[in-house]
C-alpha cells in the first residue's frame, strides 16, 4: 500500500472530538442530536463550516443532507461515501460521525495530494438516519424513496410531525422530493462505520467487510384496556394494559425460537403507561417494537407472529390491540465486487479482517438499491454502541479510515 496516501489521524481526531461537543451532556457523558432538532442543525452547520475551512465545496440540500466534494457538482458516475451525524439520546462519539468525518478527511488528503480521479468523490452526512420519524429520511430522499403523503404524515413517538420540525428548521418539506439523483449518478458507495457489536473484538480482527445488512421494522404498539382504582378493582376483573405488555415481553424468546434465526432481534425500547399513576390500573400501554433479521421472509414471519401473539394476549386480558408500522426496511446484500475489493485492500494493508453481516441498519442498505455498495466495520470496544461509553481505539480508527481512502481511490481511479 506504499503507493497510496494515508489519512492524518490527528486531524480526524480533532474533528471527532469537536463534533462530540455539540449536544454533549456532561451529566450523562452522552451526546444527543435527534434529527431536525436544534443540536442536529447546529452540527450540520458546523460540518459546512469545517468543509469550507478545508477548501472543499459543501452544501445542504432540501432534505437536510450535507454533501461535500472537492469541486462543483459532477454530472454522474460519482463514487460516494458518508454516513450520518444525528444521534440517539445519549449516544456516543463514533456512531455515524466516523463515516462522515473520515470521508471528509479522505477528500482533504486527495486535494492536498493533487490526485486526478476518473470518477469524482462526494461525501454525504445523511439527515435523520436514526429513525426519529421512521426510516432513514435523508438517504431515502436521495434515492427517490419518499412520498408527499409520507412527508406529511410521518411523526415521532411523541407525535411530533416531521413536516413541522422541518419548517421550524427552515426547510420546505416538499423540497425533499427534489433531491433524488438520476439513474447512473452514482458509480459506487462505500461506508465506514463502527461495528456496534462484539464480533470483531472477540475474533481479534481489526476490520470487518460487510456482506449484508439486516432489515428492520419499527412499530408503535398500543394495548388499550380500562383504567380503574388500584385498590377497589378486583384482580380478576381488571383490563390491565401492563399485564398485556408483560405477557408479550415474556413471549419474545418463543417467537424467535419458532419463527426466527440466530440473527433475529426483537426489542421493546420505549414504554409509556397511561394514565401513569401509582394508584391507578394502567388503561393503556404504548410501546415501540423493533424487529431485525438478515432474511426478509424471516422478518415477515416474525412480524406476523408478533401480531398474532399480541392479538391473543389482548383477548386474554380484555384489551384492544392496535399497532402502527412506522417503517419497514428490507435486508440488503452488499455488492460482491466491493466485498472482494475492500477485502483485497485490507489484505494488502496487512489487516486481519472478517467478512460478516451487519445486525444494525445503515444508509448503505438504501444506496445499494441504486448503485454498488459496500461497508467497512471497525471494532467497538465491548460491543457497546448507542451509549455514552461507546468507544473504538484510535489505531482501529486509523486503519479503517485508511482502508476507506484506499477503497475509494481504487474505485475512483481504476474503475
Amino acid at each position: 500500500m506504499a503507493d497510496y496516501p494515508h489519512i492524518n489521524l490527528s486531524r480526524l481526531q480533532d474533528d471527532l472530538t469537536d463534533l462530540f461537543q455539540i449536544g454533549y451532556n456532561p451529566d450523562t457523558r452522552g451526546v444527543t442530536r435527534l434529527g431536525f432538532t436544534d443540536t442536529d442543525m447546529q452540527a450540520r452547520h458546523w460540518l459546512l463550516e469545517r468543509c469550507s475551512e478545508a477548501g472543499l465545496h459543501a452544501e445542504m440540500d432540501g432534505a437536510g443532507n450535507v454533501v461535500c466534494r472537492i469541486d462543483k457538482a459532477p454530472a454522474n458516475k460519482v463514487v460516494a461515501t458518508g454516513s450520518h451525524i444525528d444521534s440517539v439520546i445519549d449516544g456516543g462519539m463514533f456512531d455515524g460521525t466516523l463515516g462522515v468525518l473520515a470521508g471528509i478527511e479522505c477528500l482533504r488528503v486527495i486535494k492536498e495530494q493533487g490526485l486526478t480521479l476518473e470518477h469524482p468523490l462526494e461525501v454525504y452526512a445523511f439527515a435523520e438516519e436514526e429513525g426519529r420519524f421512521g426510516g432513514m429520511m435523508g438517504v431515502q430522499a436521495l434515492i427517490g424513496d419518499i412520498t408527499p403523503q409520507w412527508l406529511m404524515s410521518a411523526h415521532d413517538v411523541n407525535n411530533v410531525y416531521l413536516h413541522e420540525e422541518m419548517r421550524r428548521c427552515g426547510f420546505e418539506p416538499m423540497d425533499a422530493l427534489k433531491v433524488n439523483k438520476e439513474p447512473g449518478y452514482f458509480h459506487a458507495y462505500i461506508e465506514l462505520h463502527i461495528e456496534q457489536g462484539p464480533v470483531l473484538e472477540k475474533q481479534g480482527a481489526s476490520i470487518g467487510v460487510v456482506e449484508s445488512i439486516s432489515g428492520v421494522f419499527k412499530w408503535i404498539v398500543r394495548l388499550i384496556g380500562k383504567s380503574n382504582h388500584a385498590g377497589t378493582a378486583p384482580m380478576d376483573l381488571r383490563s390491565d394494559a401492563f399485564m398485556g405488555l408483560a405477557d408479550f415481553a415474556h413471549e419474545i424468546p418463543r417467537i424467535i425460537d419458532e419463527e426466527g434465526t440466530d440473527k433475529t432481534r426483537l426489542t421493546v425500547g420505549k414504554v409509556e403507561l397511561k394514565p401513569g399513576q401509582a394508584h391507578t390500573v394502567p388503561g393503556e400501554a404504548e410501546f415501540t417494537l423493533v424487529g431485525r433479521d438478515v432474511d426478509n421472509d424471516v422478518m415477515k414471519a416474525v412480524a406476523d407472529a408478533c401480531r398474532r401473539v399480541c392479538s391473543a394476549i389482548a383477548r386474554k386480558h380484555n384489551l384492544m390491540f392496535e399497532f402502527e408500522q412506522m417503517s419497514w426496511l428490507d435486508p440488503q446484500p452488499m455488492h460482491p465486487t466491493l466485498i472482494d475489493s475492500i477485502a483485497q485492500r485490507a489484505k494488502d494493508s496487512g489487516c486481519e479482517y472478517l467478512v460478516m453481516p451487519s445486525g444494525a441498519g445503515h444508509d448503505a442498505q438504501h444506496m445499494a438499491r441504486v448503485t454498488r455498495a459496500g461497508m467497512i466495520f471497525v471494532p467497538s470496544v465491548g460491543g457497546i454502541s448507542h451509549a455514552p461509553d461507546e468507544w473504538t481505539h484510535w489505531q482501529d480508527i486509523e486503519r479503517g479510515a485508511n482502508l476507506l481512502l484506499h477503497s475509494l481511490l481504487h474505485e475512483a481511479i481504476i474503475k
